[in-house]
Order: structure tokens, then sequence, then C-alpha cells
């Protein structure tokens, strides 16, 4: 294996390394059968990459949304920072952001360390409605009432996280992806990646990353092989040895599977993961020699698990010799189907502007209409939007849509012959790869289909033209609606108090009609 070189080497067949290729192929009928909406898979044992498949329009060469793995990620960059004496997980965060302590401090905030913030176990249970516009993340999080003394109960806080990254670049003079590049980036050859950061350039630590499959694999993969890849020690053995025990165990409230160091227990001693919100994971069979990397956008983790574990770790073995069998490839996400076109209200629209008037609802909520979906705007710092000033240009096949979003403008090419194009936009400062098609409905509406790849849903655009006024249908596809009603349960340990998580249900579920109000506009000649 060579560190310069960008790709794991490849097996000639799943079988070659230990993996069968039946359970594999039952795994991806699975998926589809369960109606999981798969983005890549990949299976690598004994160094080797034994499988992978990506779900058209994603594609190995483009980076995925990770979510909460980027705290796995964090973990890595604490140990790069206690191991070269920037940090102890002895540190306190009052002694590395003094300025930040509250008037009148709570004794307890006086314990919280390194090792609470990596162990969520710190006792400051940050509400999910926590303003992520803020410049002060620190100071925010010192001024949330404590639940409980440090280390005496565990609660999922991403703020934990941001803290444990406003550490390392506050130590280091750096940000952390300036601090990773040489340590961890460059060695495994990893050289497409973007982390989001708050209005100060610190990034958000708990979510934000955006790795693709195979970087991501070989980060899991290093963990694998106690920090070693390529012969080299690249992650020290000594902190991963620690962020992959069961830290937490015996702590209430804390997980059943175990939990370290920002990075979580499976079913044996032998077995870790990372794991992301939408159901990214990778997991890391130290017993079986052997990584599993998925990236999905699913938001009932449990459903994606239950279907992964009828086949893994079964699909390992050793000592025999299966036959090869054919694995079916993911079948392609819906694209919308090509329309009769419409020449006169296309030349009626053609290079003029469309001017939209905000919705009340966007500015009640603070979430204005995007072309990401409410998951992706929801936890941004930097947020996109509003979307104003869209303007079509048509031609023989397709079609091309610009708009704005506050300080940010975009081109997108769009395929109206039902095969999607590819365009580079940049949306919070974070660059996506949209993957756009759009056909007439009827005479007067036109419905754009915009999936930025990097993150994990569509967003859909209905334009109603009526002479110069124009109605702008938002929706997505899963519907929020749905993501709505799934993402409550899987949140309720996060919100122990019953009157906050009360609050938090009624926005949830209201929001969807909200955030995806319809908007008002008119075309215009500017």
């Amino acid at each position: 294996m060579n560190s310069n070189n960008a790709s794991i080497p490849r097996a000639g067949r799943p079988e070659e390394v230990g993996v069968s290729s039946a359970a594999i192929a039952e795994y991806v009928r699975d998926i589809e059968e369960s109606g999981i909406e798969s983005h890549s898979l990949m299976v690598i044992r004994h160094g080797k990459v034994a499988y992978e498949s990506y779900r058209k329009p994603y594609a190995a060469d483009i980076p995925h949304t990770l979510y909460s793995v980027s705290k796995s990620i964090m973990s890595i960059a604490a140990g790069f920072a206690v191991t070269e004496g920037y940090l102890t997980p002895e540190t306190r965060l009052v002694d590395i952001f003094p300025e930040c302590k509250p008037e009148k401090p709570d004794e307890s905030l006086e314990k919280i360390t390194l090792h609470h913030l990596l162990t969520m176990t710190a006792g400051k249970n940050v509400s999910l409605l926590a303003d992520k516009t803020s410049y002060h993340w620190v100071r925010d999080f010192m001024k949330v009432k404590q639940t409980y003394e440090p280390g005496e109960g565990w609660s999922y806080v991403n703020e934990n996280t941001y803290c444990v990254s406003a550490m390392i670049a506050k130590t280091t003079g750096m940000s952390v992806t300036d601090f990773l590049k040489p340590r961890l980036y460059e060695p495994l050859g990893i050289t497409n990646y973007q982390w989001e950061c708050d209005h100060t350039g610190v990034e958000t630590g708990g979510w934000g990353l955006y790795l693709k499959t195979e970087d991501l694999a070989k980060i899991a993969l290093c963990c694998l092989n106690d920090g070693v890849y390529d012969g080299k020690q690249i992650i020290p053995k000594e902190w991963l040895d620690l962020a992959t025990s069961d830290i937490t165990q015996g702590i209430p409230n804390s997980p059943v599977d175990g939990y370290g160091y920002s990075i979580w227990g499976c079913d044996t001693e032998q077995t870790f993961r990372f794991d992301g919100m939408f159901s990214q994971f990778a997991y890391i069979y130290k017993e079986y020699d052997a990584v599993v990397v998925l990236t999905n956008n699913e938001i009932s983790e449990a459903k994606a698990v239950e279907c992964f574990r009828r086949y893994f770790p079964d699909a390992f073995f050793d000592n025999v010799n299966p036959p090869t069998v054919e694995i079916p490839e993911f079948t392609p996400l819906e694209e919308i189907l090509p329309m009769p076109r419409q020449p006169e209200t296309e030349k009626a629209v053609s290079g003029r502007t469309i001017k939209f008037k905000p919705a009340a609802a966007y500015k009640l909520l603070g979430y204005p209409l995007s072309a990401l979906t409410f998951p992706a705007v929801y936890m941004s710092a930097i947020k996109p939007g509003p979307v104003d000033n869209f303007r079509f240009s048509f031609y023989e096949n397709e079609c091309t849509m610009y708009w704005t979003e506050g300080n940010e403008s975009n081109i997108i090419h769009i395929g109206l012959d039902g095969n999607p194009r590819k365009s580079k936009i940049t949306l919070g400062k974070i660059n996506y790869t949209a993957s756009s098609s759009a056909a007439w409905l009827n005479k007067n509406t036109l419905e754009v289909w915009i999936r930025p790849l990097e993150s994990i849903s569509q967003r859909k655009f209905r334009f109603i033209f009526d002479g110069d006024t124009v109605t702008l249908k938002p929706s997505s596809n899963p519907e929020l609606s749905y993501i709505a009603e799934k993402l409550l349960p899987s949140i309720s340990n996060m919100i122990p108090n019953p009157t906050a998580y009360k609050a938090f249900s009624k926005f949830l579920l209201s929001s969807p009609k909200l955030v995806d109000a319809p908007y008002q506009g008119k075309l215009t000649n500017k």
C-alpha cells in the first residue's frame, strides 16, 4: 500500500479476501426492498477493497456529509493534540477560555475537562434549538445550566465536540483542518475534504465534515491497524486504545454498546464504529481484520443498522472457498421524466428575473428557504438563503438556472431530457456538486429537482407561472414531514427535560408546513 497513491488496493473478487459475495448480494437486495436510500457501500478485508458500490448519481469522487462521524475524526485530532503536548485529557475548558466564563460561573463548570467533552459527560445539555448563528459558541455553552456533575451522567450534545475543536484551535494556533492536514490527511493521501466552520473560522466539530467514502475508509483502516498505515504510525496507538474503550461504562444513561472518546462500541470488545445521523457509518472489526463504510439517507438508524447486521460480520469467512455470485447494482435514484417542452412559456420566462418576497414564516423561524433541504440548513452556522432572483435560459435539451442566496449566487445546468446535469455550486460557504433535472408538468408549471451530492437529500422547486406572477412551491425528497416524524424518537434521549422535549417536538412537527411554505414572486425585466 502506497500512501502517495489515493487508492486502497482492490481484490479481484470478494472471496479472494474472505468476504462472501452472496452475503453482499443479499444485503444489497435487502436494502432495496427495505426502502433504504443507500448512497455508498465499501467493504474492506485484509487491507483490500472486497466490494464497493455507489448509487447514481452519487459517485466515488464526490465527498459525502458525515454528520456525527465528524466527532470521531475530531477525537483523532484531539489525540494528536494530547500526544504533542498541546492538551491533556485533564485540561479544563475554563483554563483555555477564561474570557468566556460567566460573571457568576457554576462550580461544576470549573470541573469540565477535555475528557468530559470527548465522552459526552460534561453535563451541559445545550438545546437543539440553540442559535447556530451566534458568534460565541463557547460562551453560550458555558452559560447553559448544569444538569449533573461532570462525569456523573451522559448526554449526547454536539456542542461538547465543538468545544474540543475550539480548544485545539486555541492551543495550536491553527484550524483543526490545517492541524490535521500534515498529521492525517496527507499521510493517508486524502486531498478532497471540507469542514463547516462557525463565524470565527472554528470547525463545528460535532458535524460538518465532508469526506469521500474511500477517504473515510482509509481513516477507519488506519484505526483498525492500531494507527498504522502503509507501515507508518499515523494515529497514536495509545490514544486509539483509550478512545475506543468503553470509558462511560456504568455512567447513568450511557449507551449499552459503550462509548469512548467520541467513538461508539458495538457488539463485541473488538468492534467499534463511527456513527452519524441519517445512517453514516464506519464499522471497524478488529477480530475479522475488516472495515465496512456506508453512507445513506436513512433517518431511521435502527432500520439501517438492523438491515446491516443481518449480513455483517457473518459475511466474513476463513478456511472455506464459496463460489462468487453476481452482486446487483444499486438502483439509480429517481430522476424527473422528460415532458413536452413549452416553447411559448419558455420564451416568456427566459432571461427575465423572478424576484420573491420572503414568507413571514421564514423570518419567524430563522430558517430561510435554500436549494439545500432543511436537514442541511438546520445545523448550519452560516445559513444559506433566502432564495431569490431566479433567472432561466432554455436550450435544446437543457436549461440553466441562476439564483441568489444572501450574498452568494449560483448557476446550474439542468437536464430537460431525463438526464441530470452536474454543476458546482457554493451554499453557506460549503462547496457542492448539484445534480439537476427538470420538466414542464403542464403549460405553466416547471418542476426543478436539485440534488447536492455532498448532502443527503433532494430539493424540489415547482415554479407556477401566471402572467408576471410566479408561485414557488418547495418540497424535498424525502419529505420533511417524514423526516420530522422519524427523527423525534431518536432524539428523545438528547432532551431529558420533558418540557423542553415537548417544545422541540411541537416545533419539529410543525416546521414542515412553515419551512416549505410557498413563495410569491414577480417576473421582472431587470
